[in-house]
């Protein structure tokens, strides 16, 4: 076991990430990371490895300065509130963009909580806790969807973790990522913004479509919406925009945007995920 105290880059509060105060994330060879954030506001971290160490240091985004959003956006006139009360928050990180990538198909067009069980359905049948490309790439899409993953999705899914090496995606820049992923059919804006922000750790691409962001923008705008006008909403926050639209349905959810009502974000807490 090996630990380490490191002290996060810019405003950061664990608590507004786990509401226990402590993380655990599982790792890509099975082990657990344990963190826990001290009173100097430093987090202590435990792993069985250094490569472990490291890792966890990126699924918790510690090196990831998020001062220049809140400098910038404090005083914002729709995100202000929610960036001043929310300093320090920061979304966690997957162990693997293999993993986002299978996050994003379950999400797609169901509710978060039946996201959510299938893929913890489909993670007992790889036998681990974390999706990697070799242990997707061993299922089949009817493997998939015996477990509940809709055939197209699943088609989608193993065709994607067959033909590109996930992981290298790393390599480049947001908008090389998009355009390469926007090519596959069943993966769109709102797949690459899941992929983007717990896969890759980046926030310059939002959750287009996702059914949060069409409540609260249907809600400014006093009428019904389409998913692909929240790209409109996002694209003020720039190279930020995938925190920002996080920033944004956090923020309504505690009556914190303007001109929002505050009883339909918490009940969009538990939001169907749309588009792709």
């Amino acid at each position: 076991m090996v630990e380490d105290v490191v002290a996060p880059r810019g405003p950061y509060r664990l608590r507004l990430m786990s509401r226990s105060g402590t993380w655990q994330g599982r790792l890509p060879d099975g082990s657990t990371a344990t963190a826990w954030q001290r009173p100097d506001g430093r987090l202590a971290l435990r792993a069985t490895t250094e490569a472990g160490l490291e890792r966890a240091r990126f699924m918790l985004a510690l090196e990831d300065d998020t001062s220049a959003f809140h400098e910038r956006f404090g005083r914002d006139p729709l995100l202000g509130p929610s960036v001043r009360a929310l300093a320090g928050y920061r979304p966690l990180r997957l162990a693997t963009v293999t993993h986002a990538a299978l996050r994003a198909m379950c999400g797609q067009l169901i509710e978060a909580g039946r996201a959510a069980t299938l893929e913890r359905s489909i993670l007992r049948r790889l036998g681990t806790a974390v999706a990697t490309r070799e242990s997707l790439a061993a299922l089949s899409p009817a493997d998939l969807r015996s477990h509940g993953l809709a055939i197209s999705r699943a088609t989608t899914l193993v065709r994607l973790v067959r033909s590109l090496d996930l992981e290298r995606l790393r390599e480049h820049d947001t908008d090389v990522v998009l355009q390469r992923l926007c090519r596959e059919r069943g993966i769109g804006p709102w797949s690459v913004g899941v992929i983007a922000l717990e896969g890759l750790g980046r926030y310059d691409h939002g959750l287009v479509g996702d059914l949060g962001l069409v409540k609260l923008l249907s809600a400014l705008e006093g009428r019904s919406v389409e998913a692909d006008e929240t790209a409109a909403l996002l694209a003020p926050y720039e190279e930020w925009q995938g925190l920002a639209g996080l920033f944004l349905m956090l923020g309504w959810s505690r009556g914190l945007i303007p001109g929002a009502d505050p009883d339909l974000g918490r009940r969009g807490r538990l939001r169907t995920k749309r588009a792709a």
